[in-house]
């Protein structure tokens, strides 16, 4: 819009605009109906005369005040042209900004640039920032990871964060939204309301719902639930990702009980990698349920702890892996028969410190399959394959492998000149240093050097195991399995471990002793004495499970052994725990426990919003913070003049600014009354308040720094 000169001459000290509006743009636009806008600018320049004359518009007054009334409708046309309608907020808001701007407080933004800057758009309206502050707490929320939206109700904190959290999942830039308010009106007598859970909180999150429908389509809002996509809950529930204190999670030196890890120290991730804890957090006494998956393993948790899945459908879509609590998935394990849930496995062979070992790994495995171990004899090897025999003689020194007839060899101490006779046999020294001198086949096992030790070492003492008492099983137009058979249940349980510690899986089942027919050996029928536990193992791709050519050419031939997978088979109850969850620093979150499942409980790709932040407790909000997963967006907004704490309970939200103002990464958004877009009373009223705080030195009603039984003390 250009100013045009006119024929009158303007007083002494006075200037003369004249705007034209386009024929596009019918006059009630940008007067508004009945002239309510152009009342609004006269309001505004109460000493301009301000006429309009068909299309055109006319100001006469203060060279100052008609040139902010032209940028004005410069900047109300710029609104218009986009199609969005004017309003009278809209209009006052644009005379604040213009005015701030003239005196030097002004923003870098334009009232165009804040009006026309559209967040969402759902079912015919288009959700946007209303003010200048507005615009730029949506600008944060793009620019940071966490920010803090903090001011009075009516300004928009919630419903624009909201807006903001569904732009993001329809956008793909995370996979799921979480909404979370402490429940603290509700307290500790939640658990006496009536109802189900649900309908117990269903108070205290009625305004995240209301916002839901306002920008999704209200049908596909318990699907989205339903799925995982979209959680609402009370903090108090959101946080309880949580195992029994005994549960077992693998660290670089074998298991410990989860309830005994503190802050730094170092577990085992999804890529068989060390990655340090961050944070644990005691969840107290907990429901808890046995997740256990197909193949056997199982592992302990409580029902809102997070599991990464994927269904058949998710990987034949290329769909990304989900995260669901443990929860959501009971009743819903199988689809037409198939298990439904797919667990993510190890990426990699799970990294442990090297450990010097007496005795060559492959050795150890062909010894404990084929070899006499119980000292009583010198130590000797039974196998009709003499490229085993020839093997175990490379990696013994000091001993060498006698042929002595049909499958036997006998392992003998090679002698030197000067040798005594009584020195010991070094098979027989190393044995007893392992504590396998005396063991017998139902009794053998893998010491821990050898299972706790580098991938290499492990991998070379399963396949001494399996060279000797295993081998690969083809079936026809399917990939090969591995089948071991072990006498012994700690051997059975160790050959486990090595296989799911290089990112495989392992069946087994027993084979009883007990009404079995006889075997044939030297002629004559040998009965069973022990059950045989069968193992049947998948292991991943580039992992060789044979040294022994002939199986190992059988294997290949075959295409080698799949790829190793694991579905979750049943969640059942398992009683009450005394529970804790940890954070870990790995990327995805993930960390081992029992059995070498995986299981994560931090929040990854997900959008968080956490309303009414200033009835958290310090203590809840650290909690809250340090949940924060990769690829996620954390807002947290409230009202710090109305805290609902007990009282002496301190606000999260008011300590968090001290601790965290000028963190990098994370941005406090302060809005005041002028931000307020309900109902322009609202906005007094926020003032009067703010002034007759600050006058009487009250906060929230009463005195700052004093006690009382209505107070809230110091928060």
């Amino acid at each position: 819009m250009t100013q045009t000169p006119t024929a009158h001459t303007p007083a002494q000290g006075q200037a003369r605009a004249q705007f034209t509006v386009p024929a596009q743009h019918p006059m009630v636009t940008v007067l508004g109906s009945g002239d309510s806008l152009l009342r609004v600018i006269e309001k505004a320049f109460p000493a301009t005369d301000i006429h309009v004359r068909g299309n055109e518009i006319s100001a006469v007054g203060d060279a100052h005040e008609v040139a902010l009334i032209q940028r004005l409708f410069d900047e109300m046309m710029l609104v218009l042209r986009t199609g969005q309608p004017m309003t009278e907020d809209a209009v006052e808001r644009s005379i604040a900004m213009l005015r701030a701007s003239e005196n030097g407080e002004g923003p870098e933004e334009t009232p165009a640039e804040v009006l026309t800057q559209n967040i969402l758009s759902s079912r015919g309206r288009t959700i946007r920032p209303k003010t200048l502050n507005q615009k730029r707490y949506v600008d944060a929320i793009d620019k940071h990871t966490i920010v803090f939206g903090i001011g009075p109700a009516g300004t928009g904190k919630t419903y624009l964060a909201m807006a903001k959290a569904v732009q993001a999942l329809q956008s793909k830039q995370v996979n799921r939204i979480i909404l979370t308010r402490p429940a603290v009106e509700a307290g500790e007598r939640l658990g006496f309301l009536p109802g189900t859970l649900y309908e117990k909180i269903d108070p205290y999150l009625r305004p995240l719902y209301d916002a839901l429908h306002d920008m999704l389509d209200p049908d596909s809002i318990p699907r989205l639930m339903a799925a995982g996509t979209i959680e609402v809950a009370p903090l108090a529930y959101m946080r309880g990702r949580a195992q029994p204190r005994f549960t077992n999670v693998l660290t670089p030196h074998g298991w410990r009980p989860i309830g005994d890890l503190q802050v730094g120290d170092l577990v085992i991730g999804s890529n068989g990698e060390p990655t340090p804890v961050l944070g644990i957090y005691p969840q107290g006494e907990k429901d808890i349920y046995r997740v256990t998956a197909q193949d056997g393993s199982w592992t302990l948790c409580c029902g809102e702890h997070l599991w990464t899945v994927r269904t058949r459908d998710d990987k034949r879509r290329d769909k990304p892996w989900r995260v669901l609590e443990t929860q959501e998935m009971i009743g819903n394990l199988r689809a037409a028969h198939a298990r439904r849930y797919e667990l993510p496995m190890l990426t990699a062979p799970v990294c442990f410190p090297e450990r010097e070992v007496p005795l060559d790994p492959y050795a150890l495995g062909l010894l404990l399959g084929d070899g006499c171990l119980t000292g009583s004899t010198t130590p000797s090897s039974a196998t009709q394959d003499p490229e085993l025999a020839e093997a175990l003689e490379t990696a013994l020194r000091g001993v060498t492998v006698r042929h002595k007839g049909g499958p036997d060899y006998v392992l003998n101490r090679t002698k030197s000149p000067g040798d005594v006779m009584t020195m010991e046999n070094p098979v027989t020294r190393v044995l007893r240093e392992l504590d396998l001198l005396r063991t017998r086949s139902h009794t053998e096992f893998v010491p821990d050097d050898y299972l706790y030790n580098s991938a290499e070492v492990r991998l070379a003492v399963l396949q001494g195991l399996l060279d000797s008492d295993g081998g690969p099983v083809t079936q026809a137009d399917r990939t090969c399995r591995i089948q071991y058979t072990t006498t012994s249940i700690l051997l059975r349980d160790d050959v486990i471990s090595l296989v799911q510690s290089l990112g495989g899986v392992a069946y087994t089942r027993r084979h009883a002793a007990e009404g079995r027919k006889p075997g044939f050996a030297s002629g004559r029928d040998v009965a069973y004495r022990r059950d045989a536990h069968i193992i049947d193992i998948r292991l991943p791709e580039g992992i060789e499970p044979f040294r022994l050519a002939r199986k190992r050419d059988k294997y290949d031939a075959a295409g080698g052994g799949g790829r190793p997978m694991r579905f979750i088979d049943s969640i059942e109850p398992a009683g009450r725990e005394e529970t804790v969850c940890i954070q870990v620093a790995a990327e995805d979150s993930l960390y081992v426990t029992q059995d070498y499942l995986l299981t994560h409980n931090t929040l990854n790709d997900a959008f968080i919003i956490l309303d009414e932040a200033q009835n958290t407790s310090p203590e809840q909000m650290k909690m809250f913070l340090t949940r924060l997963g990769f690829d996620s967006k954390i807002v947290i907004t409230g009202d710090v003049t109305q805290v609902d704490l007990p009282d002496g309970t301190k606000s999260g939200l008011r300590q968090v600014q001290e601790i965290l103002e000028g963190v990098e990464d994370v941005h406090f958004s302060r809005l005041s009354s002028h931000d307020v877009v309900r109902h322009k009373l609202v906005g007094r009223i926020v003032d009067a308040y703010e002034k007759y705080d600050t006058k009487h030195g009250t906060q929230n009603g009463t005195h700052k720094g004093r006690g009382g039984k209505a107070g809230h003390k110091g928060k």
